[in-house]
């Protein structure tokens, strides 16, 4: 009987002091809206940040480009700029 009690003690233990994963945001919107208060949480459903803008006014909210996008990482166009 204490076999069993021990070893279910030691595998609790080892999956309790197992790091924890990082916390990812879905990678399918664009912007994230980032919402203050207690709970400081973030919504990342939204296609740009005019609609982002829209559901922050009037919140003690704050919206982010969401680092997890599939093209978050891509390049910007470079602009030429003409002569004088």
């Amino acid at each position: 009987m204490r076999i069993p009690v021990l070893a279910i003690l030691a595998i609790a233990t080892i999956s309790a002091s197992a790091p924890a994963r990082a916390q990812t945001y879905g990678s399918d919107y664009p912007v994230c809206l980032r919402v203050y208060g207690p709970a400081t949480y973030y919504e990342c459903s939204y296609t740009s940040l005019s609609q982002c803008n829209l559901s922050a006014s009037g919140r003690a909210a704050q919206c982010v480009p969401n680092p997890y996008a599939s093209n978050a990482y891509q390049d910007r166009p470079v602009r030429k700029r003409g002569v004088y």
